[in-house]
């Protein structure tokens, strides 16, 4: 069938520069592990300070990843038919007000409110940078610079952790949260000052529901799609099983001191920017499905090490990090591979189906946080159990799906 979403007549060709294009790519998908991860550090305190039950703090992230989640479904349309420029102006717009209202927070309940807020902007971001993906590359070439983008996204990842810990202790949690701001404000500053449109034709029936209808379905009939999507959703379901569980465990269970939880974060994030280097140096030589296949080991490998540990009775921290540490290189592997490689089939609707991408992800993450909060126990199993249970469904996906339906992005 084909791509249902006919489109309006093209506009100039974007000119943006490769590198351009990465230190653009890199700022906008960081945003997402730095609103997670900043701010880690600091949750146990905050939970604290406000007076709130676990659950309860549970749902600053939880919530804001299903905001993040949902919220796609109308940006990926929205930037198909506007294009990508405005609607990342007012998503990050809506996010700078928002991490500001969370940092002047008086309650957990206004604290849930904005932190909603902010999943929503963020959708805006995220989405329209996958998109962009596909505006300016074809998807092999879209995977290898993905991989580019997510080491920058790396390097974020790695300094977020500290950054938090640092300013928590230092100023106190609102600091770490209002540190999103300046964030929010810098990327702001560049998309505004430096990058053009990069949609060549916009489609102007994006936004009828029945083009939305036609377009979510034509996605959602294609195997190819599935099997990358489910891949990002496994491992990024394992990810932040580790997050919402970890500061908890670490700091409550484990008695680590912030500092020391935030150097743990930091080397997860360090061992998720080496997998981008692997990824790339693996896509060169033995092409996507070995890519997958060879990540779908290091997941379940690593998950199966910890839960062995665990049930050997060890209870000292490195004994669940080195492992969960090997389970993030190959998150570094898969994600720019998933990513690329579901929106590759759709060049006139990779909003729509970075939207869909995006939402499974956070579907996934929602009912995680939501599990999470309600099994955390005083022991480490919540973060075991979860980290085997996802690690067994990326390599399953990797091994059966993307073998048969991730065909070599070269042939697309």
């Amino acid at each position: 069938m084909p791509a249902p979403s006919l489109a309006a007549p093209p506009i100039a060709a974007p000119a943006v520069s490769p590198d351009l294009a990465v230190v653009v790519l890199a700022l906008l998908l960081s945003i997402q592990p730095v609103t997670t991860d900043l701010y880690l550090p600091a949750l146990p305190a905050l939970t604290r300070s406000l007076g709130a039950p676990v659950a309860q703090a549970q749902l600053t992230l939880s919530a804001l990843l299903l905001a993040f989640g949902v919220s796609q479904l109308a940006w990926g349309p929205l930037s198909d038919r506007l294009g990508r420029r405005p609607v990342l102006l007012l998503g990050l717009g809506l996010y700078t007000l928002a991490s500001i209202g969370s940092a002047l927070a008086p309650s957990m309940d206004w604290l849930v409110i904005w932190r909603t807020l902010q999943g929503a902007a963020m959708g805006a971001v995220v989405v329209c940078a996958r998109a962009i993906v596909r505006d300016l590359y074809a998807p092999l070439a879209g995977a290898r610079a993905m991989s580019r983008a997510l080491t920058g996204l790396g390097i974020v990842a790695c300094l977020s952790p500290p950054t938090g810990a640092l300013l928590s202790g230092w100023l106190g949690w609102r600091a770490a949260l209002l540190a999103l701001t300046v964030f929010s404000m810098a990327a702001l500053a560049l998309v505004a000052l430096r990058l053009p449109e990069t949609l060549a034709r916009r489609n102007l029936r994006a936004l009828e529901p029945a083009t939305l209808l036609r377009t979510w379905m034509h996605v959602l009939r294609n195997p190819t799609f599935w099997a990358f999507s489910l891949l990002t959703t496994a491992s990024y379901g394992g990810l932040f099983t580790f997050l919402a569980s970890s500061s908890f465990v670490f700091i409550e269970v484990l008695h680590l001191s912030r500092t020391q939880y935030s150097l743990a974060l930091f080397f997860s994030a360090f061992s998720y920017f080496g997998g981008t280097f692997a990824c790339r140096a693996i896509l060169t030589r033995h092409g996507l499905r070995c890519t997958v296949a060879v990540a779908g080991a290091l997941s379940l490998g690593g998950a199966l090490a910890m839960l062995l540990l665990a049930w050997a009775g060890v209870r000292h921290p490195i004994a669940l990090l080195l492992p969960f540490y090997c389970f993030m290189v190959a998150h570094g592997m898969h994600q720019p591979c998933g990513q690329s490689g579901c929106v590759g089939p759709f060049p006139h609707a990779a909003g729509a189906a970075s939207a869909l991408n995006g939402l499974m992800m956070m579907l996934a993450a929602f009912a995680v946080g939501g599990w999470v909060g309600a099994h955390l126990d005083g022991t480490i199993w919540p973060l075991v159990h979860g980290v085997i249970f996802w690690a067994t469904l990326v390599a399953a996906v990797a091994w059966t799906l993307v073998q048969k339906f991730g065909e070599p992005l070269e042939h697309r």
